[in-house]
């Protein structure tokens, strides 16, 4: 049957740290954020090159704000302006759901400034993406 470890572990000497990084929750959380942030931002600079506005201007220097506070101030890399491409409709649903993964971990980590920001952006995608929307404009 099972027999009872008699012998220390070899991978961790007794009283000391097992050698791999640990990080807290709470650092686990900001980096998970920061990702979910930095790949709305990505979007967020795709449409801006499809369809530019005043609105997404504002939202990416915002996105790249908390991107950089989530990540001790090292700013994200945005992505270059690219030709016009009639994707429109998917970047804006991809946006959207991009917003609401950032929204939910946000949430949990009670950071408010980026949930109000997912949740804008939520709202703002959600218009944009959805084609009656559009054309109701």
């Amino acid at each position: 049957m099972y027999e009872p470890i008699r012998t220390p572990s070899v991978h961790t000497a007794t009283g000391t740290p097992s050698g791999f990084p640990h990080r807290s929750r709470e650092e686990e959380l900001d980096i998970q954020l920061a990702g979910h942030l930095a790949a709305l931002l990505a979007v967020t600079d795709e449409i801006r090159a499809l369809a530019p506005s005043a609105d997404l201007d504002t939202a990416a220097v915002r996105l790249a704000d908390q991107v950089a506070r989530l990540r001790g101030g090292v700013a994200p890399v945005r992505a270059p302006a690219a030709a016009p491409d009639p994707r429109a409709t998917a970047l804006h649903q991809r946006a959207h759901a991009l917003a609401g993964r950032a929204l939910v971990v946000a949430a949990s980590r009670a950071d408010t400034a980026a949930a109000i920001l997912a949740a804008e952006r939520m709202d703002a995608h959600a218009l944009a993406g959805d084609p009656r929307a559009l054309a109701s404009r």
